[in-house]
């Protein structure tokens, strides 16, 4: 029997999405978790989520809280892995995560190491915020864009190899992708779809938004 997708928002306490954003896509799912601090980030945009998990060194009680509070004191686990870790329990199979980067560098790079650990329990999980959205993908990869969609790639692995892509300004041939030598930073879709094929390592994909900010 196949099991009903389910989504799930999540929303960490780095650096506040823009509020339109977060409210799109809340529209369309099943569960709204806040991790720690980002209760009180949805507290001030008067947002109401269906549970705040954490240790709670961030999060501000406040007894006009309508919502389930969850403590998770273990120092072992972020709190972005204890809200993923619940949306597992609850069955999602999709996840957006708000305010995972920004702020503090250290959080920012920790949780991107989070991306990579729950990439393969989830049907799609990405990261989004202000500027981009960023996800880790498999090999073979396609994505339809608009036209001059700016896009990036990382190794997030350290190397990426035998990296190809079709449908970018700046073409990939078989070229291997290693930090500190050589990115995929700043490319431009120039057809709606495009491709992206790798034989090994861990690729971060970015969809940078087009901002005033």
């Amino acid at each position: 029997m196949k099991i009903e997708s389910k989504s799930a928002v999540i929303l960490c306490n780095g650096q506040p999405p823009k509020r339109d954003q977060i409210v799109q896509s809340l529209k369309d799912t099943d569960l709204f978790i806040a991790a720690d601090g980002g209760g009180n980030t949805a507290r001030n945009m008067s947002l109401s989520p269906d549970i705040v998990i954490g240790d709670l060194d961030s999060y501000q009680h406040n007894e006009m809280d309508s919502w389930d509070v969850i403590e998770k004191a273990s120092q072992n686990f972020n709190d972005l892995e204890k809200a993923l870790d619940f949306a597992l329990l609850k069955n999602v199979t999709h996840a957006i995560v708000f305010g995972a980067t920004g702020l503090r560098l250290d959080h920012t790079v920790k949780n991107l190491s989070v991306l990579k650990q729950y990439h393969n329990q989830f049907e799609s999980i990405f990261f989004r915020d202000q500027y981009c959205d960023v996800k880790i993908i498999d090999s073979p990869f396609v994505e339809t864009l608009p036209i001059h969609t700016s896009v990036s790639l990382f190794p997030l692995s350290g190397i990426v190899s035998g990296v190809t892509t079709r449908g970018l300004k700046y073409e990939l041939n078989g070229d291997t992708l290693k930090n500190g030598v050589y990115d995929g930073s700043s490319n431009l879709t120039v057809t709606p779809k495009i491709e992206i094929t790798f034989e090994s390592g861990d690729l971060l994909f970015f969809v940078n938004h087009k901002t005033d900010v």
